[in-house]
């Protein structure tokens, strides 16, 4: 039976052989979408972040790279009142949604850009190590050929004439490859050929061959430890990812707790400016009346006119800079700049002194053993240490022990399998002394180099983190003793506003007297706030380095009591 086409004529076995290779390459290029390679991927990649989380306290349990929900703010309480310190604005901020420190955490965690970075910095390097652990896994692969070939030339013989001849030829192969942890690897193949002449005489040929191939590495690359070199070090590099990222994860929550408090301190540096503003502006209109009635010289309402203009430049300054550091709030946790948001002043109120109970020496003991950073530093010593010796077995002579084995099929006009029966084997040496060993020697010695490097900055970071937590200490002491010494110039200032605002009344006071009362007090306010904001975010970063600031799924932080805390 014939099918035709054209002018051309084919065998109905050599349509149905065409028709079924190119069916085989159809299918597997449609057989998996994309989608199902994104999925693959994820889900592989999701194994192993799980896997080695265990090994590393305080990793986020849930971890995943994908984009969360819209943001919504509807269920935040609504900010209903007005804010005179504001000035015209002062309506500006009502239906503004009130954000708390928790919630805003929880925000940052979900929608900031720069923790989605970090994310999938480490999810990039868990597919890192898929592909790593994919060279130890039988790999397999296909291919498939077909081709419709016509020839035209001319055949001398007497007299010359032209010969046209047309054939089908097809080609299909499968292989695998697989590297041992042994250093060998190993390789099969099969193939297969099919040719059919259509014109002249009709022959159909078949040919196949099975082979496979042995190649062990005996001194050069040979051994578990040499072999598996870059499993090793992929499966340590995402250990030290998570760790990394486990340690961004504390110090992504004291951004977001300090900047927040910053906003908070902002408001209130402006709201302190504005007060001042009114006072300035009151003592101004009193002083007014007592110089209309001559009771008063000019220049002491010129004084006092001049510290208020002073003032309300010290308020506006103040007002700009609180709105900006809450826009900028916005874009770091990841809300639209156009988001109408407050944040809770009862947050600024409820911080208080909560100095550590340890002293230095039981927080740099207990920092040294559970900062993960130093966990890293420590591991990459043991690199260096490993990949010395693996630079040091690359300048030994390369001799591998090679081995093979290929079963024919019989050639003819039909298919046939490997025939078993007839078979060509080997087994022997491959051996390259390397006379060129200069690209190995400058490798050598870089890893020499590379590993002192490394012991050198081991030593180094012992000691920064020694040096962080002595720091650390003094900068929380120095806070709160900061904050101790505000309380009472705050209370110094009051008493001797309240002085000189009375003696004015009398007539016994001075403009500069009661500027100067007044400007003292703003000021003791600020640094009230400001040392008390430093003593929270201090100490917070005092547990962080200790290694001991636990973080939630939602990125808040467990308030460290205990110094011996996991």
């Amino acid at each position: 039976m014939l099918a035709s086409f054209g002018a051309v004529r084919f065998n109905t076995a050599t349509v149905k052989l065409t028709v079924l290779l190119l069916c085989l390459i159809a299918l597997l290029f449609a057989g998996c979408t994309a989608n199902y390679y994104r999925k693959s991927a994820d889900k592989e990649a999701a194994r192993l972040i799980a896997e080695k989380s265990r090994f590393v306290p305080n990793m986020d349990p849930r971890f995943t790279i994908q984009s969360n929900a819209p943001i919504s703010l509807e269920e935040l309480p609504v900010f209903s009142a007005t804010q005179d310190f504001l000035g015209t604005d002062k309506e500006a901020e009502q239906g503004a949604r009130i954000v708390s420190l928790d919630k805003a955490l929880e925000i940052a965690v979900k929608y900031s850009r720069t923790y989605q970075t970090r994310k999938e910095v480490l999810y990039l390097q868990a597919l890192s190590l898929t592909l790593a652990r994919h060279q130890y896994t039988p790999i397999f692969s296909t291919a498939a050929r077909t081709r419709y070939v016509n020839t035209h030339q001319y055949v001398a013989g007497g007299v010359d004439h032209l010969v046209s001849e047309r054939e089908v030829n097809a080609s299909a192969s499968a292989g695998s490859e697989m590297l041992l942890r042994t250093g060998a690897r190993i390789t099969t193949s099969f193939t297969t050929d099919f040719l059919r002449f259509i014109t002249g005489d009709p022959r159909t040929a078949y040919s196949s061959q099975l082979g496979a191939t042995l190649t062990q590495p005996l001194w050069r690359g040979a051994g578990f430890q040499i072999a598996m070199e870059n499993l090793t070090q992929a499966e340590r590099d995402l250990l030290y990812a998570l760790r990394e990222f486990t340690r961004y994860r504390k110090d992504f929550a004291l951004e977001i707790a300090s900047a927040y408090y910053g906003v908070l301190q902002n408001r209130d540096v402006a709201r302190n400016s504005h007060r001042g503003y009114l006072n300035f502006k009151a003592t101004a209109e009193r002083d007014k009346a007592f110089v209309d009635e001559g009771q008063r010289p000019v220049s002491s309402l010129g004084q006092l006119k001049q510290a208020e203009l002073s003032t309300e430049i010290r308020w506006i300054n103040a007002l700009r800079t609180y709105r900006q550091s809450l826009d900028q709030f916005k874009i770091q946790i990841g809300l639209p700049l156009v988001t109408q948001i407050i944040l809770d002043d009862r947050e600024l109120a409820q911080l208080k002194i909560l100095h550590p109970s340890v002293n230095v020496e039981e927080a740099i003991t207990v920092a040294l053993s559970n900062r993960l950073d130093l966990l890293n530093q420590r591991d990459a010593l043991e690199d260096a240490d490993r990949k010395l010796q693996v630079a040091m077995n690359r300048l030994k002579p390369k001799v591998d022990f090679v081995s093979g084995v290929n079963v024919p099929a019989k050639a003819g006009s039909t298919p046939t399998a490997p025939d078993f029966s007839q078979y060509s084997w080997y087994a022997g040496l491959e051996v390259d002394p390397g006379l060129d060993k200069k690209s190995d020697r400058n490798t050598y010695r870089a890893t020499l180099i590379n590993r002192e490097r490394t012991a050198r900055e081991w030593t180094l970071a012992l000691d920064n983190v020694r040096l962080q937590m002595v720091d650390g200490w003094r900068q929380l002491d120095q806070a709160r003793r900061n904050f101790e010494i505000s309380e009472m110039g705050v209370e110094l200032a009051g008493r001797r506003v309240e002085e000189e605002t009375m003696k004015m009344e009398l007539g016994r006071g001075t403009a500069r007297e009661l500027v100067d009362a007044q400007n003292a007090l703003m000021e003791s306010r600020d640094q009230r706030t400001a040392a008390l904001v430093s003593h929270t975010t201090t100490r917070l970063r005092f547990w962080s380095n200790m290694g001991i600031l636990m973080i939630r799924e939602n990125g808040k932080w467990e308030e460290t009591t205990d110094a011996k805390a996991p």
